[in-house]
């Protein structure tokens, strides 16, 4: 880019135009200098923003790469199920239900749900949109993955467990291997108005001591994030019941747990 400089001479004879040049090469020095950081702060800032954008779209094809999958089932291997599509097999994990119902040789369509780590690209299959749908409502809890998901799953038909979560049956939730009774009390607190069925009058019961009230919101809150009914009782137990339950909690984490 070519700067253009304007210099008026003032009268006065060979120096007042020598310090006209003078001013002249001192105006360009800082002119080339400015360009050139501002020339490298953009490459730099460009450069920046195409990784990110490369970034977030890398990320965004890799979540929704694969919705369902369509073709024959070519092998049955403990709890995974191979599907061949055009000459490609994928393994995928099934629920105890699905790996009955799916027979080698037969054709079958499954939805998809993938699990990306650093060193593992899972693949989870499911026959319904319905099942998918309940399994992405497990692994949302804190404390559920994707396999305690589909463990959970696998205890009984899907119309079942979503009976067991409204209900708050945590017993029957425990059943699923890695399921503990304070993993169960989070997925009905969480789940319990959200699979489509009216939720039990005491599906919280489990909530209820001598210093709890199970239709606490705040109370219900910090078992969500995993504590014990007692601990989150006994942090709430000197707050304001006034407060929203968010403020509440927000208290209750600060100065109680």
């Amino acid at each position: 880019m070519r700067t253009l400089h304007r210099i008026s001479l003032l009268p006065g004879g060979a120096g007042n135009s020598a310090d006209a040049l003078g001013t002249l090469r001192r105006q360009k020095l800082r002119c080339s200098c400015t360009v050139l950081e501002y020339s490298l702060l953009s490459l730099v800032a460009s450069s920046l923003y195409r990784a990110q954008v490369r970034s977030s779209l890398s990320y965004a094809i890799i979540k929704n790469m694969i919705a369902t999958l369509e073709g024959l089932v070519s092998e049955k291997v403990g709890d995974t199920v191979v599907l061949e599509c055009a000459g490609v097999g994928y393994g995928l994990l099934v629920s105890f239900e699905d790996f009955g119902a799916l027979k080698v040789g037969a054709p079958a369509r499954l939805y998809i749900y993938e699990h990306i780590r650093d060193n593992a690209h899972d693949l989870f299959g499911f026959r319904s949109l319905a099942a998918k749908a309940l399994f992405e409502q497990l692994v949302s809890v804190k404390g559920v993955g994707p396999k305690m998901g589909l463990s959970i799953l696998s205890v009984a038909a899907l119309e079942k467990v979503r009976q067991a979560i409204a209900a708050g049956d945590t017993k029957f939730i425990a059943q699923a291997s890695g399921v503990g009774k304070r993993v169960a009390e989070r997925i009905v607190v969480d789940l319990k108005d959200k699979v489509g069925l009216a939720p039990s009058e005491d599906a919280t019961s489990f909530l209820t001591s001598s210093s709890a009230d199970p239709n606490d919101e705040a109370l219900q809150g910090l078992v969500a994030l995993g504590y014990l009914v007692q601990d989150a009782a006994a942090a709430l137990k000197d707050i304001d019941p006034e407060l929203p339950p968010a403020g509440r909690i927000k208290q209750a984490l600060k100065t109680k747990i």
